[in-house]
């Protein structure tokens, strides 16, 4: 098994500078490709994130934009777009939001969905774009197990994430076979978003009440995204992986 299976490539993650990005980031440098970290407001973590990528010999570069702004989202893609060509997207940027639905008011619906799903758009639309033509690339959608199961106070998210699990599937099939675009739906994760300082107590213990009894890592998560963007994958495009404890299942 080629252990740089990706060399030579380059990819974008948005929401790269924590978390799953993070992880993903680092697993993506790992295996040869060379990364562009995408960040909103959090210039310190993405530059440690280069400066470490940067000192294990690997290819990394910065660039800030909110998906939230076609404006911002178009001026990333020139950027990176000036330096070379574009083979690999991982659309990661994304918020949450605990709320029951009828508190649930239009500016709470419009910041999570605009995000969380219409960011998605705005980057698949930029890189197919650009990946078309070419006749290749690849891409992976971060959903989660939510936009399948739902669930009550999370209505913006459930709906944004279920939303991310159609578009995938929907442009898997138009842009199939010359460019491959698939999606992971995690399960709870560790992360600084997802925590017991940030989520309620009942909430924590939905999350737990699953097959493998804990939270996931983001590295777990990463290896999931790495296999979709890499040639052992070949034949996948439309699917959704679920790294997710088993919450699919059920308890």
């Amino acid at each position: 098994m080629n252990p740089r299976p990706l060399a030579g490539l380059t990819a974008l993650v948005t929401g790269a500078a924590t978390g799953i990005g993070r992880a993903t980031t680092l697993a993506l440098a790992d295996a040869g490709a060379g990364v562009w970290i995408n960040h909103f407001g959090q210039p310190l973590e993405a530059e440690s994130l280069r400066a470490e990528i940067d000192a294990s010999g690997g290819r990394a570069a910065t660039v800030e934009a909110d998906v939230r702004s076609p404006q911002q989202v178009a001026a990333m893609f020139e950027t990176l777009l000036a330096t070379g060509p574009l083979d690999l997207l991982v659309n990661n940027a994304g918020i949450i939001l605990e709320k029951p639905f009828l508190d649930t008011d239009e500016s709470d619906w419009e910041a999570v969905l605009g995000v969380d799903l219409n960011g998605v758009y705005r980057c698949c639309r930029a890189a197919l774009m650009h990946m078309a033509p070419r006749g290749s690339g690849a891409i992976v959608n971060v959903a989660s197990d939510l936009g399948f199961l739902g669930r009550g106070d999370y209505a913006a998210y459930c709906t944004a994430k279920a939303g991310v699990i159609g578009l995938t599937r929907s442009l898997a099939r138009e842009f199939a076979p010359q460019v491959r675009i698939n999606g992971v739906a995690p399960g709870p994760i560790a992360t600084a978003m997802v925590s017991p300082e940030n989520m309620s107590e009942e909430w924590m213990a939905k999350e737990l009440d699953i097959p493998m009894a804990r939270l996931g890592t983001p590295e777990e998560v990463a290896s999931a995204i790495v296999f979709l963007l890499s040639p052992q994958s070949s034949y996948f495009t439309g699917q959704i992986l679920g790294p997710n404890g088993g919450s699919w299942m059920g308890a």
